[in-house]
């Protein structure tokens, strides 16, 4: 780490959270050195303007601070690969965006040396720039080694978050409260947007979007109530 305490980033994964955790800690003044392609390199570029696009070993060799940021099923295999080449270096710090792992998925990186740090924006990555907004006014899961805990959480602070520490057993139950968040509420909107649009109202989301907003701030004002004794 530099005497400032800012460092050389490099992201792994070019999809829709990678690019905008990078823009997040770019903000914060650390140097984004590049980014690896991926799926939607158009949109990586407009959110990372001018950071080049580099192989994964290239990022690893020239990163202090390494963001992983791909699918949950390709985290495991990729760690371990990269461990099997020596391409991590000892020191490093690699933090992974995954809300179902906590650190024991980057153990490969850290018997080679790196410092491992999980960290999760509770939010859902639309990959542009409103993401940088959402991010100011959200939480982050936060799991990592007793002596490396605060550099964990000092980066979700630079993200914009507040940071929650999740112990590494409960990283599935987390990450089970996440997915019915998320996936339960695009089932549910988009069960009654059909039904709007059966009858003919032609912008079944617009129509819906003060009503949802409203029910869905009221059920988590009253989830964070302390309980009636």
């Amino acid at each position: 780490m530099n005497r400032d305490g800012r460092l050389g980033v490099g992201i792994v994964g070019a999809g829709r959270v990678g690019p905008v955790i990078g823009a997040a800690l770019g903000g914060a003044g650390h140097a984004i050195i590049g980014i690896t392609s991926g799926s939607d390199d158009d949109r990586a570029t407009g959110v990372l303007p001018d950071v080049p696009t580099l192989e994964v070993e290239e990022v690893l060799r020239r990163s202090e601070l390494v963001i992983l940021a791909v699918p949950h099923d390709e985290l495991p295999g990729l760690v371990a690969g990269l461990a099997e080449i020596g391409a991590w270096q000892p020191g490093q710090l690699v933090l992974h965006t995954d809300p179902g792992y906590g650190t024991g998925v980057l153990e490969p990186a850290q018997r080679a040396g790196a410092i491992p740090l999980a960290v999760h924006p509770a939010i859902s990555f639309t990959g542009t720039s409103i993401d940088l907004r959402q991010l100011q006014a959200s939480f982050a899961a936060v799991t990592a080694p007793a002596p490396v805990l605060p550099i964990a959480q000092a980066l979700a602070v630079e993200l914009g978050c507040e940071p929650v520490v999740i112990s590494e057993e409960d990283r599935g139950a987390y990450a089970e409260a996440i997915a019915t968040a998320s996936e339960f509420s695009r089932a549910i909107i988009g069960q009654s947007t059909s039904l709007l649009r059966g009858i003919g109202i032609d912008n079944p989301g617009g129509y819906l979007s003060a009503l949802v907003q409203s029910a869905v701030e009221t059920a988590l004002r009253e989830a964070s109530d302390p309980p009636m004794l």
